[in-house]
């Protein structure tokens, strides 16, 4: 029996790029976490794919796709997986300053293969 990876190859790569299209990323290709917890319309366009991400891909390990209301930043956990399979990331901690501010957030980085 074949699996999903082989079967739905185009649409999960598809479906990576959605994700990385509805991030907007910066010129370096890079997003805060501060900027995706500020973003409620990012954050519910990654949610309403999760119908079709349970059906092309295989997601007993994924608890963002599974359980969603298990986590407290599921999206971030779909993210995380979905372009994990189809793009490389790294994720950095960085100080940014935002209102005369210094907060420290998670900057993730996506380089492509």
């Amino acid at each position: 029996m074949r699996t999903k990876k082989e079967v739905y190859k185009s649409e999960q790569f598809s479906l990576s790029n959605k994700i990385i299209d509805i991030l907007e990323l910066d010129i370096n290709n890079q997003i805060s976490l501060y900027c995706l917890d500020r973003d409620p319309n990012k954050i519910k366009q990654i949610m309403d794919l999760i119908p079709d991400l349970r059906k092309y891909f295989s997601f007993r390990n994924m608890v963002g796709i599974q359980f969603p209301e298990k986590l407290k930043r599921p999206w971030l956990s779909i993210i995380r997986h979905i372009t994990k399979l189809t793009h490389h990331y790294t994720c950095d901690h960085k100080y940014i300053l935002v209102d005369n501010k210094y907060i420290k957030t998670p900057i993730y980085t996506f380089i492509r293969k």
